[in-house]
C-alpha cells in the first residue's frame, strides 16, 4: 500500500513537472527577447479597383475570382458599338473638311483672278482717260469693280481659315472618340490577385462604375501599433519580422515603411509617464516586393500574427527570429 502510494505521488510529481516544464517552454517562448518590441498585426494588401472611366455596357469580363492577373493585361471589355458609330461619322467629318478647305482655296484663286482682270482694266481706263478717250465715269465704275474684287479676295481667304478650323475640329473629335474606344478595353493597373467580381457582362456603368478588385501583391504588409517608449527608437528602413499565426514556423523578413505622425490615442494633457505610455503609434512593417513575387501564391490578406522590430541597434535577432521560409511553389 505504501509503494503502491509512493508510486502515486511520483507519478503525480512527475506529471506536474512535465507539465511545468511545458509551461516553462512556452513562456519562455512567449517571452520578447531583450532589445526587440513585439506587437500583433495582421496581413494587409493594397486593394485596387478596377473601374470603367466612361459609362457603357459591359461586354466581357475576361477574370474570375482569384486568378492571378499580370500587369497590363486584358481584364474588362465594354461594348463598343456606339462609339465605332461615332467614330465612323467623325472620320467622314474630316473628309468633309478637307473637301471644304479644296474648295475654299479653288475659290480664293478665283477671286484673285477676279482681282487681276479688275485692276487690269482699271488701269486701262486711266489711260484712255488721260488720252480723253474716255469719260471719268469709266474710271471710277472700274475702280469699284477693283476693290470689288478686293473684298472678294479677302472673303475667300476668311473662308479658308473657317474650312481648317473645320477641319482641325473634325480630327479632334476623331482623336475624342478615339480616346473613348481605347477605355472600352480595361487593363490590370498592376500584378495582383482577382479578389472580388463587383459586376457581370451586360451591366450597364456610369462612369467611374467599379467592376473587379485587385489584391496587389507587391504591396504586402503588417500593421501593429507600438507605444511612444518603443516607436521613438526605430526608423524607416529598420528590419523586422513576421510571424503568423496560421504558421508560426516559419518567420517572414520585413522592414519597417511607415511610422504615423500622430499618436492613435491621445489623452487631454500629456503631463505624466504613466499617460506618455497610453500613446500608440501606427506602423507597417512591409514585405520585400520581389519575395512576394516568389511566394505570392502564399499571400492571404487578414492573417493575423506578430510584427517584431528591433529597439535597440546592437541587439540580436535569436534563432527562432531568425528568416525562415517554406519551399516556393
Amino acid at each position: 500500500m505504501r509503494a503502491t502510494t509512493l508510486l502515486g505521488i511520483l507519478g503525480v510529481a512527475a506529471v506536474g513537472g512535465t507539465l511545468g516544464y511545458l509551461q516553462w517552454a512556452a513562456l519562455a517562448k512567449a517571452r520578447v527577447p531583450e532589445g526587440l518590441a513585439r506587437a500583433n498585426g495582421r496581413i494587409e494588401v493594397e486593394r485596387v479597383d478596377v473601374s470603367t472611366k466612361i459609362p457603357g455596357r459591359i461586354a466581357e469580363i475576361r477574370v474570375r475570382e482569384g486568378d492571378f492577373v499580370p500587369a497590363g493585361s486584358l481584364v474588362v471589355r465594354l461594348d463598343a458599338t456606339e462609339l465605332s458609330a461615332q467614330h465612323a461619322a467623325a472620320k467622314a467629318a474630316v473628309l468633309r473638311a478637307e473637301q471644304g478647305i479644296l474648295r475654299a482655296e479653288a475659290e480664293v484663286a478665283s477671286q484673285e483672278a477676279s482681282l487681276t482682270l479688275a485692276e487690269i482694266e482699271m488701269k486701262r481706263a486711266e489711260e484712255l482717260l488721260q488720252r480723253a478717250v474716255a469719260p471719268s465715269s469709266t474710271v471710277d465704275q472700274r475702280r469699284a469693280q477693283r476693290d470689288v474684287a478686293k473684298a472678294a479676295v479677302q472673303g475667300a481667304r476668311a473662308a479658308v481659315g473657317d474650312a481648317r478650323a473645320a477641319l482641325a475640329v473634325a480630327k479632334a473629335q476623331v482623336a475624342q472618340i478615339e480616346a473613348q474606344l481605347s477605355e472600352t478595353e480595361i487593363a490590370a493597373p498592376v500584378a495582383g490577385r482577382v479578389e472580388y467580381k463587383l459586376s457581370q457582362p451586360g451591366a450597364v456603368l456610369g462612369s467611374g462604375g467599379r467592376i473587379v478588385t485587385l489584391l496587389d501583391l507587391s504591396d504586402v504588409f503588417m500593421t501593429i501599433f507600438l507605444p511612444t517608449r518603443d516607436v521613438g527608437r526605430i526608423g524607416l528602413g529598420d528590419e523586422a519580422r513576421i510571424v503568423l499565426d496560421a504558421a508560426p514556423e516559419f518567420t517572414i523578413p520585413a522592414r519597417v515603411s511607415f511610422i504615423a505622425a500622430e499618436a492613435q490615442f491621445t489623452p487631454k494633457f500629456v503631463e505624466t509617464t504613466s499617460e506618455r505610455d497610453k500613446l500608440m503609434y501606427r506602423v507597417k512593417l512591409a514585405i520585400d516586393p520581389k519575395l512576394l513575387e516568389t511566394y505570392r501564391d502564399y499571400v492571404k490578406a487578414g492573417l493575423t500574427g506578430n510584427g517584431y522590430v528591433r529597439v535597440q541597434p546592437e541587439a540580436a535577432w535569436p534563432d527562432r527570429l531568425k528568416p525562415r521560409l517554406p519551399d516556393a511553389r
